[in-house]
């Protein structure tokens, strides 16, 4: 049986996080970095804690204190979706 990564992934997903994952490419200096500087590495500590802070907004704004929170719920779902890949994709690199 074949993976059916279409039916797997949600093509407004994808486009959000890429939009996400574009804002994000602008550096302190205003450089653009490449949309695949992530994969050169990010400890994995890194990526949970950074996980846990936007859990903790996206949980704000579920409970209805998104005025709390430092970003959108939208903003919140997309870092935890990236660190949750980050972290994954370290964890593979290991194990490969």
């Amino acid at each position: 049986m074949k993976v059916d990564y279409e039916g797997f992934l949600s093509p407004l997903v994808i486009r959000r996080f890429g939009a996400y994952m574009h804002q994000h490419r602008t550096q302190s200096d205003g450089a653009l970095r490449g949309s695949d500087n992530w994969q050169k590495g990010i400890p994995k500590q890194e990526y949970f804690k950074s996980l846990w802070r936007h859990l903790e907004d996206a949980w704000l704004h579920h409970r209805g204190f998104g005025k709390l929170a430092r970003e959108s719920f939208e903003d919140a779902l997309c870092g935890i979706l990236f660190n949750a890949q980050g972290y994954l994709h370290e964890e593979l690199k290991d194990k490969n």
